[in-house]
């Protein structure tokens, strides 16, 4: 066992044939409501059609009468969300290192039309097996995005990292961004640029768009 949510768990498992080591997260089909499960088939149909070092590599996907098995990659690091908690605050050349291998898979996404939309440190994983690589995860809320089509409608994200464009109802690709450069100022920072006691506050604080580079760690920052 490695761990367990609402939907079901993950387990360490092990390719009888090869004897290569990998993950697998079992579903519990009844758990899932219909939208859930349209997002989750979304997910897997999306992580399908991705291939880079960035992202969490998804090798099969199974289905008996009560669970679904997804087998991927096994990342043996934890989130990136846990080691902010841990560190609080990076340097700016260990921050950069993180910031170039996210930039590379959202890149990466926005050349094939996929726009993730709800990049977090909490969906980074972290392989320190591969010397501290990090691999996007949960692409549930992802879509495809064709510039001819006009602008996204939909509003997806968390509260700290969604862009205010997103809030407006009238976004692109590059919403994916601005949480980036969210994540950025957190390494850096030790704390979200826009914050508030909810969901509420804190997307307000998004929409007026002020945040400082003045104070604390700051201080030590170029």
């Amino acid at each position: 066992m490695l761990g367990q949510g609402a939907f079901g768990e993950v387990r360490k498992c092990i390719n009888r044939h090869t004897k290569v080591i990998r993950a697998v997260k079992l579903i519990k089909k009844e758990s899932m409501n219909k939208e859930e499960e349209e997002s989750f088939k979304h997910e897997i149909t999306t992580l399908k059609k991705l291939a880079h070092p960035n992202i969490l590599k998804l090798y099969e996907v199974f289905e008996d009468d009560k669970r679904y098995y997804l087998v991927t990659e096994l990342c043996k690091g934890g989130e990136l969300f846990d080691e902010i908690v841990t560190k609080v605050c990076f340097s700016e050349k260990e921050a950069a290192a993180i910031i170039q291998q996210i930039l590379q898979a959202v890149a990466y996404c926005h050349e094939l039309g996929i726009v993730h939309r709800d990049l977090k440190p909490e969906n980074v994983l972290i392989d320190k097996a591969l010397n501290n690589t990090l691999k996007i995860i949960d692409f549930g809320t992802s879509t495809i995005y064709d510039k001819s089509s006009g602008p996204l409608k939909t509003t997806h994200g968390t509260s700290y990292y969604i862009a205010p464009e997103v809030l407006a109802k009238k976004y692109d690709d590059r919403c994916d961004v601005w949480s980036v450069g969210v994540i950025l100022y957190i390494l850096l920072a030790g704390k979200p640029p826009f914050d508030g006691d909810n969901d509420e506050e804190i997307t307000e604080q998004v929409k007026i768009g002020t945040y400082s580079f003045v104070g604390g760690s700051w201080a030590v920052v170029s």
